[in-house]
């Protein structure tokens, strides 16, 4: 990676990955919800990578908005299950 780049375009970087780990969360959790009947184990491991997503969304959105995090309050309200899968 010897690419030089602006400031402009590493946000849109950011905004691009961050976009792509939306969906990617959005389909493992629709995988998780799929499964849960048929195949707990598989349901589970799809479960976990959608919490994986989650994670680099809380930080993209870190780096894009600092100091902002609207799903700090849900979780203080829910006893800090905000974000984990069922």
């Amino acid at each position: 990676m010897t690419d030089v780049v602006d400031s402009d375009e590493l946000v849109r970087r950011i905004q691009r990955g961050r976009a792509w780990a939306l969906r990617e969360e959005r389909a493992w959790r629709e995988r998780s919800e799929t499964l849960r009947a048929a195949e707990p184990d598989g349901a589970r491991d799809a479960a976990v990578r959608a919490l994986a997503y989650r994670a680099v969304i809380g930080v993209l959105d870190e780096i894009l908005t600092p100091g902002r995090h609207p799903d700090d309050d849900v979780t203080a309200r829910s006893g800090g299950t905000a974000g984990r899968p069922d």
